[in-house]
């Protein structure tokens, strides 16, 4: 065999074309090689911007002693995590059951030649060090089981099977039962272990967590609940002012290395980022915060200067690597600092950035973070207060600009079918309720990218790379697409916006659901058949499809008038129902759907002359709360029921709720009431 990795599309596999392992992708052959040969299987996962990967890939895989012994004992598959997030989720829950550890990446898997595990890690030094045994000893003994312990290891496969088979397994619960009892409970527990300090949940490493953000975002606004809109309110105030945001930049990295956000693990990923700038948005009208405002402008500036492929759509991820050192590209010394700004500024910006005392990045350098208000900054360096927000953009511009020169990390180039349904939807939501049409029309031209270049017409692919879409779409891809479609609509109703929704939605419900127990599984009817089929509803580092579908549908249910769509969501519900009764946390984007099934979305219709119906649309975005939805119609015509209200010469309102609506409202100041303005 050799490696055949640089045919390959995806930037993280390619990076391991020039291995001496012989690395195969996950495809036929591959696996016909191992059973052919009655082989172990060495499988490796990871992606292109993980810096525990690129550590183990210089540590062994570009060793020749350790390539060796892996091609004579192993048939080596190396897998892209982020196009194959079916492989991954299997594998990631098998290591759970075998080893009792959370999971993470590289996950070094070694399967039998039919593909189930039968030994798990995750990072292996090349030699023994922090108690964790070296490669190459893993290699050897695990091969030498594989020779000598055969009737064990088939054992526990069956054991393992029938384990990962009870994790898709899901509750028929009645709709009758629902009730709010799991959205409470969800919020009690977040209110426990809520750092009343920093914000967020838990000690380090600390994640944003966007999908039990906007839970609790959710109850605060439609739900009247103080502590959680306290909660997201003090969370992302301490984020914005901590380095997992991008002081300089904008945007934020993946996860914050301790409790307080100030150093991050330095990836930066797409899907935090859409996700983020929602709720920085809402959270800028909810409470008229300028600094959340900013954050929300600068992460949508990030992401169009340095996220968008020519063509529209949004690249994947940004390395936590540069030049071979994790943060490099983003930390400072204080010589550097003073070079780079004015000497007017010099003296701000060292208080600003907490330069004045020790370093906080590896004792040798500072990473980036709002240590102080900048009122109480001024009073410290002798400034009028008024002029310190003038001097910090100051400052941020000439740092950016030095920073810019400097060599950049990793860019992974893939166009990730779900990854771009949660930034266009990002944008979308964010453009409409802060009044950017610029974002609106950018989160339009990539739906635009997904729909003619990664449709064909019955099927979504998961992603484009090199020219060609490739891989069955998963769950995720169809319910993130469609949700963005749902706000696109409301931003502006595009007929083929519309259109689109209605056939994804049917192609999810037909491809994807289990009509006899509910809910969707994570990979199609026609996939390729894996040791398992995940079926999930727990939230992980992206939102739950089946929370974000179940939701999805439930509003696309009421916007179109199809009972089909309703009817799936609450099979959805019902399917996951007893498990958010049982553990309540961590089923956010479910939890938000099972609110708007107990309080059906209010929809506001409005008709009438198109420019005065799209000002009462901008002005309703920033009063509307999230469980209602807003679509300015104008004179549109060839609209489904709901929504074929009639048209006279000035704008009139229809507001319903379920099938029950209101007389039109032509008067803005009593809509604005009605919305809670």
């Amino acid at each position: 065999m050799v490696n055949r990795l640089a045919q390959e599309t995806s930037p993280y596999l390619r990076q391991h074309a020039d291995n001496p392992v012989h690395w195969q992708p996950w495809d036929d052959t591959a696996l016909a090689e191992a059973r052919g040969a009655d082989k172990p299987i060495l499988l490796s996962i990871g992606y292109s911007a993980c810096h525990w990967c690129h550590v183990m890939a210089h540590e062994s895989f570009e060793d020749a002693a350790t390539a060796e012994v892996m091609n004579r004992l192993f048939v080596n598959i190396k897998v892209d995590r982020e196009e194959r997030p079916d492989l991954d989720q299997i594998y990631q829950s098998a290591h759970q059951m075998l080893s009792g550890q959370s999971g993470g990446w590289p996950l070094t898997v070694f399967l039998t030649p039919d593909g189930v595990p039968f030994y798990t890690g995750t990072y292996f030094p090349k030699a023994p060090r922090h108690g964790l045994p070296g490669f190459v000893d893993v290699l050897e003994r695990v091969a030498a089981g594989w020779q000598t312990q055969r009737e064990a290891i088939v054992q526990q496969n069956r054991q393992l099977r029938a384990a990962l088979a009870e994790t898709a397994r899901v509750g028929n619960v009645e709709a009758a039962q629902f009730s709010e009892k799991p959205i409470r409970d969800a919020c009690d527990a977040m209110e426990a272990a809520f750092d009343m300090d920093y914000g967020g949940f838990g000690k380090a490493p600390k994640f944003p967590h966007p999908s039990d953000l906007a839970l609790l975002m959710h109850r605060y606004r439609c739900g009247g609940n103080a502590s959680a809109g306290a909660m997201v309110r003090l969370t992302l105030q301490r984020m914005a002012e901590g380095g997992l945001y991008d002081q300089l930049g904008g945007g934020f990295c993946r996860y914050s290395v301790d409790e307080r956000w100030e150093i991050p693990h330095f990836e930066k990923m797409l899907y935090d980022n859409g996700p983020l700038l929602a709720l920085y948005a809402e959270a800028a009208v909810c409470w008229d915060e300028p600094r959340f405002r900013q954050v929300a402008e600068d992460t949508a500036a990030w992401v169009l200067r340095e996220m968008r492929a020519p063509e529209g759509a949004f690249w994947s991820a940004l390395d936590a690597d540069s030049e071979g050192e994790e943060g490099r590209f983003y930390v400072w010394s204080r010589d550097e600092v003073k070079a780079a700004v004015a000497p007017a500024d010099r003296a701000f910006a060292l208080a600003v950035f907490g330069m004045e005392g020790m370093p906080n990045f590896e004792g040798h350098a500072w990473h980036l973070t709002l240590r102080k208000p900048l009122d109480e900054i001024a009073g410290e360096v002798g400034m009028d207060p008024a002029e310190a927000p003038a001097c910090l953009a100051r400052v941020r511009a000439a740092l950016l600009a030095v920073r810019d020169q400097r060599v950049r990390p990793g860019l992974d180039d893939k166009i990730l079918t779900a990854w771009n349904g949660l930034m266009i939807h990002g944008l979308a939501r964010a453009g409409r309720l802060l009044e950017r049409p610029d974002w609106i029309g950018a989160a339009q031209t990539a739906m635009d990218v997904i729909r003619t270049r990664l449709w064909d017409g019955e099927r979504l692919w998961a992603s484009w790379s090199g020219g060609q879409g490739r891989l069955n779409g998963y769950l995720d891809d169809y319910a993130f697409v469609l949700a963005a479609l749902v706000e696109l609509l409301q931003a502006e109703w595009r007929s083929e916006d519309a259109a689109f929704a209605q056939a994804l939605a049917d192609a999810l419900i037909a491809r994807f659901g289990d009509t006899t127990e509910g809910g969707f599984y994570f990979t199609s009817h026609d996939h390729e058949a894996l040791v398992h089929r995940p079926r999930v509803g727990h939230d992980g580092a992206t939102p739950s499809g089946n929370g974000v579908a179940a939701r999805t549908l439930q509003q696309l249910g009421h916007l179109l008038g199809e009972p089909r769509y309703l009817a799936a969501a609450t099979g959805c519900l019902s399917a996951f129902y007893g498990g958010m009764r049982q553990s309540a946390m961590g089923y956010g984007s479910l939890q938000v759907a099972l609110a708007e099934w107990l309080a059906p979305p209010r929809l506001v219709v409005l008709r009438g002359p198109q420019a005065d119906c799209d000002a009462w649309a901008r002005q309703a975005a920033a009063l509307a709360d999230p469980a209602t939805l807003v679509v300015s119609l104008g004179t549109r015509g060839e609209l489904p029921a709901p929504l074929a209200k009639p048209v006279e010469n000035h704008v009139n309102a229809w507001v319903c709720s379920g099938v029950e609506c209101l007389s039109p409202i032509d008067d803005w100041k009593r809509l604005a009431s009605e919305l809670g303005g």
